[in-house]
């Protein structure tokens, strides 16, 4: 199939063949080494255009992989043989309305942009990956990205009020809006967050925002043992809900220190980044008690702080520990989560399997919610090492499914997770999960080989 007739209807450089630029497309940051050689590059400005490419797509029988900012971790905006693929990265307008408190957003903007344009107005939109700076508000809506706020503020779904969507067929069809009540009809919204581009593609996003958030405090905890920084997130977590609650264990925390040299404790199993966004004197008090649960669990070094700077810094620390693992050696990431009294089984299941198998994992955690991120870190070109890795990989979905997790809290299933999503589920979910697939997209050209 030639794209020249898609061309044809749509602006000049809209369609893009040029195989240099293509290859820089194949990939999201997965790296999924089956990506294919698609047939053009799809990048459009509007609704209007993307439903254009869909009616080619389906008349055409040609496959369309939908695709953010290529920052996914799990191979859902790899390349197909002879697909297109349809890049948001140019649909960047937003509008405030600071009355109803929501914004109207296209999907190419980055998370962190959008975070701006809000807080110009006095606002703030909570979600906010570790890749904030980078990932687009229409990638983060196809995964319901989370990130480091989320044990209180919740995900992306959580915020999404109202979108535009292209169905398989090319109709754009808006669901929801501005309303923050609103019951008429089924909760189809929903239905598309998450879904990876396999039932429509996203081209505005209706997002619900809040207040400006109040200043942070900080707790910085360091633990001798994995099972003490365990009884800390259980303890905190039982007691109170802070705005940030995040774990990093040695292997992550002496990575961090190579690169940023902070003075982080290298000799500590596990350390804890806590912060409270309470109100007044009540942000002192969440911090006196979070400490006070930290020591009761046995925590090797505590210290609270309020600057902001100060915290600021533990942050970004936390958020730089991919980066800095993935220095040792490529890696295979995983977001497997668990309820949070399964937590300790799950990270210690993990140790077990790494020596195992022999290779290196590191865990990092949205530890107050229990979605773990386990880095296995393996040199593709030692073919023996490289399918330890794979193997390894596959155990800790395993694991977390039998502690009564998911294999996916917030990155989605891809195509690097899609052999387990079964396990998961079950065969009734999965039979309905297709039945919905095949009521959209009928003839299969949406992101085929992503999730099913």
């Amino acid at each position: 199939m030639e794209p020249n007739t898609l061309a044809e209807l749509l602006p000049a450089g809209v369609v893009v063949t040029d195989p240099d630029i293509l290859a820089g497309y194949r990939q999201d940051r997965a790296l999924d080494p089956d990506a294919g050689t698609p047939l053009a590059l799809v990048r459009p400005a509007t609704t209007e255009q993307v439903s254009a490419v869909l009616r080619w797509a389906q008349e055409h029988g040609v496959p369309v992989v939908p695709r953010g900012a290529g920052t996914g971790l799990s191979g859902g905006a790899t390349a197909q043989n002879g697909a297109l693929l349809l890049s948001t990265e140019r649909m960047r307008e937003i509008t405030v309305d600071p009355v109803t408190r929501t914004a109207v957003a296209q999907p190419g903007l980055l998370n962190a942009e959008v975070k701006r344009a809000v807080a110009d107005h006095g606002l703030w939109y909570p979600p906010d990956p570790s890749s904030f700076e980078i990932c687009s508000i229409g990638g983060n809506a196809a995964t319901n990205a989370g990130g480091l706020c989320c044990v209180k503020y919740g995900v992306t779904t959580d915020y999404v009020l109202g979108m535009q969507v292209v169905l398989a067929d090319g109709t754009p069809v808006r669901l929801g809006g501005p309303r923050l009540k609103d019951s008429a009809g089924l909760s189809l919204t929903k239905l598309f967050i998450g879904s990876e581009g396999t039932l429509g593609v996203i081209t505005e996003l209706t997002l619900r925002l809040l207040p400006a958030q109040p200043p942070q405090s900080t707790v910085v905890a360091s633990f001798s043992t994995m099972t003490a920084a365990t009884e800390a997130i259980l303890a905190i977590t039982a007691r109170l809900r802070p705005s940030m609650l995040e774990f990093m264990d040695a292997v992550a925390i002496n990575a961090v220190e190579d690169e940023l040299r902070m003075g982080l404790d290298r000799e500590a199993a596990g350390m804890l980044v806590a912060r409270s966004d309470a109100p007044g004197e009540y942000a002192a008090a969440e911090c006196a008690l979070m400490v006070a649960l930290c020591e009761k669990a046995g925590a090797s070094e505590v210290f609270s702080t309020e600057d902001p700077q100060e915290g600021e810094a533990f942050t970004a620390a936390r958020r730089f520990a991919i980066p800095a693992v993935e220095r040792k050696g490529t890696l295979l990431l995983e977001d497997v989560g668990v309820p949070l009294p399964r937590l300790g089984e799950l990270v210690t299941g993990i140790a077990e399997i790494a020596a195992k198998h022999r290779v290196l994992i590191s865990v990092i955690a949205h530890a107050g919610d229990g979605n773990t991120h386990p880095l296995i870190v393996h040199d593709p070109d030692d073919a023996d090492e490289s399918a330890r890795a794979h193997v390894a990989f596959g155990e800790i979905m395993e694991l977390a499914i039998a502690l009564g997790g998911t294999i996916t809290g917030e990155h989605g299933v891809g195509r690097l997770k899609k052999a387990w999503l079964p396990d998961q589920l079950g065969p009734d979910v999965m039979a309905l999960t297709r039945r919905v697939k095949d009521a959209l997209d009928p003839h299969g050209i949406l992101n085929p080989g992503a999730i099913l």
